[in-house]
């Protein structure tokens, strides 16, 4: 029995050992089947490298079209509205008058200044007359005094005095005569005012007040309510607002290409004529217009437009790919690789020409750039790097 039991163990080592032998040729361990670390398991990432260029792109910008000129209309004076003849989208030409007021107090005034005028008129009419008169006497007063004897000393300087005090009298009623005469012409342009012109070409927007509405100037009764409003047709200012980061470099004069959503497929064209040179601090932009001529009166005032804004530097910039800037909600980085690890650079984005976007960081031309930019690869992450096709 113990023969049979000592043949059994050894039966039962043999195959185990047998089974391990197995195990391990098909597993291929052992020196010459491990395989060592090498750059084969490192992720392959397609590099470009950081250009330097001069901007010189075009970006398309909102814009809003405005009227060149635009104005309330108000009157000088007070009065009630006589007639209007103009109504909305009426055109009108500069000295066209569009309305008549009624002001009965002006014709009382103008009818006082006119009894002054001619009563100063009157006075010194009668004043000349006393004086050409005392200044005849005393001419022939002091042609007899020549003759002793014939007029006394006295009687001649008395009549000297008269004729002298003559002339006062009547220099002071040239000057009242003067003042009623100009108290007239004061009363007569207000009544002028009472005939409404319209200022420039233009065309009436809105039409305010109706026959009977009582209108005045910005002190007196009525002065909230303007008569018309009057824009230009053939001339509008298309305002821009420049994002802060274009608004270097602006080629004042040159010619800028604009589309209107009410003519499709048109293209219009107007140069570029003022600059404000001061940047909203709420919206960070610098408005800058356009000057558009529009002889046949096709664009409506307060139409928004798109404008190929023209962007240049005068200064070359860095240059990425635009598949280089990655964004994880918290920062605008690329990936720079250097030495085969990863690095992430925090930039911030200018304007795109083309396939690139202008960046600002800590770069240099030269510098290679993961081209596709992603946070899966996180920093000192060891890469292979295959230069862009």
């Amino acid at each position: 029995m113990k023969f049979k039991a000592t043949t059994a163990l050894l039966a039962l080592l043999g195959v185990c050992l047998l089974s391990a032998s197995c195990s391990q040729d098909r597993s291929g361990a052992g020196p010459a089947a491990s395989q060592p670390s090498g750059s084969s398991s490192s992720p392959e990432v397609e590099v470009t490298p950081v250009r330097s260029q001069k901007l010189s792109t075009t970006v398309r910008l909102p814009a809003q079209l405005v009227p060149y000129q635009v104005v309330d209309v108000y009157p000088k004076v007070t009065g009630f509205v006589k007639w209007i003849k103009v109504d909305r989208g009426s055109r009108v030409k500069t000295g066209e008058q569009i309305a008549l007021l009624e002001a009965p107090e002006l014709v009382a005034q103008r009818a006082e200044a006119e009894s002054k005028f001619q009563s100063a008129e009157s006075q010194l009419a009668a004043g000349q007359a006393k004086l050409a008169a005392d200044q005849a006497t005393y001419q022939r007063m002091s042609a007899a005094a020549k003759t002793p004897g014939v007029v006394a000393l006295n009687d001649l300087e008395v009549a000297q005095k008269i004729a002298q005090s003559d002339e006062a009298n009547v220099m002071a009623l040239q000057k009242s005569a003067k003042a009623a005469q100009d108290a007239l012409r004061a009363v007569s342009e207000l009544e002028a005012y009472l005939s409404i012109t319209a200022p420039f070409d233009g065309q009436v927007t809105t039409r305010y007040v109706h026959p009977g509405a009582l209108v005045g100037p910005a002190s007196g009764p009525g002065a909230m309510t303007p008569i018309v409003q009057i824009q230009t047709l053939a001339r509008h200012r298309l305002v821009v607002p420049v994002p802060e980061y274009d608004a270097a470099g602006i080629p004042e004069g040159t010619e800028v290409s604009f589309t209107v959503p009410s003519f499709p497929g048109r293209l219009f064209q107007a140069p570029i004529a003022r600059i404000s040179r001061a940047v909203d601090i709420k919206t960070r932009t610098m408005p800058v217009e356009l000057d558009v001529r529009d002889p046949h009166a096709e664009l409506d005032p307060g139409t928004f437009c798109e404008v190929s804004w023209p962007v240049r530097r005068a200064y070359p910039t860095l240059f990425v790919p635009t598949s280089a800037v990655a964004n994880d909600l918290e920062r605008t980085f690329i990936i720079r690789i250097r030495e085969n690890r990863v690095e992430w650079v925090d930039v911030k984005t200018g304007a795109t020409a083309g396939m690139l976007i202008e960046v600002f960081g800590d770069l240099k031309e030269g510098d290679e750039v993961a081209v596709r930019g992603t946070d899966q690869l996180l920093p000192q992450t060891r890469v292979v790097i295959k230069p862009a096709s």
